[in-house]
């Protein structure tokens, strides 16, 4: 009774309401909870049909129902299961949720991550005994760099870039325990985005380095 399953869904423009139906049947069956990421990716006419799916398993949940047809299939209702979404409303290729679906769910907000501790955190889990001092400048980097650079389609210095350039050192670490952290976090900062900084961004991205190491 302590543990509650969760499952996180990728969505994307591939997926129709019959995939949908199918993944809802087991959520509610079992009780679990499922985390739709970028639920936006899904198209229009597939979120008008998924709006009608989520109403039915409200409806059935709010009756406190312990069994109801879905999709033409009895299905037993286990009254612990949850719906929940995230979504990136600026990107392209996004839908805008239609109306009847957007009631249906209750927006939460969201806090930026401390990508200081993170960093810190992970670097102690790749050997990194200097951790403490080295993550704030890591962090430092990249909030200069994604301010300071041109703006570019291909530059990233979100979670997930963070996360390459931290496993990337890590492996470094590994494979020369005694070295100075600082040089080896340096070489994974600079072989991870050196090759997709344009040349005239270049001598910025060296400056910043040398005015933090």
């Amino acid at each position: 009774g302590l543990a509650r399953q969760c499952v996180v869904f990728n969505c994307s423009d591939q997926i129709d309401y019959k995939m949908m139906g199918k993944l809802y049947s087991g959520v509610v069956s079992a009780g679990a909870w499922v985390c739709l990421d970028e639920f936006n990716r899904i198209s229009i006419e597939v979120l008008s049909v998924v709006a009608q799916q989520v109403l039915e398993i409200r409806q059935a949940l709010l009756q406190g129902l312990t069994e109801f047809v879905f999709e033409s299939r009895h299905l037993k209702v286990k009254n612990t299961c949850g719906i929940f979404i995230t979504m990136n409303p600026g990107y392209a290729g996004r839908a805008e949720l239609p109306d009847n679906l957007k009631v249906l769910f209750r927006p939460v907000a969201m806090m930026v991550p401390d990508y200081a501790l993170i960093a810190e955190i992970m670097l102690y889990a790749e050997g990194f005994g200097t951790a403490k001092e080295l993550s704030p400048k890591f962090t430092k980097l990249f909030s200069l760099s994604s301010e300071q650079l041109s703006k570019q389609d291909h530059y990233d210095f979100g979670m997930r870039a963070v996360k390459s350039v931290l496993v990337m050192a890590g492996g470094l670490k590994r494979t020369d325990p005694e070295g100075v952290e600082a040089v080896l976090m340096i070489r994974a900062m600079r072989d991870s985005n050196v090759p997709k900084f344009l040349s005239h961004d270049l001598p910025l991205f060296f400056a910043i380095v040398n005015d933090l190491f």
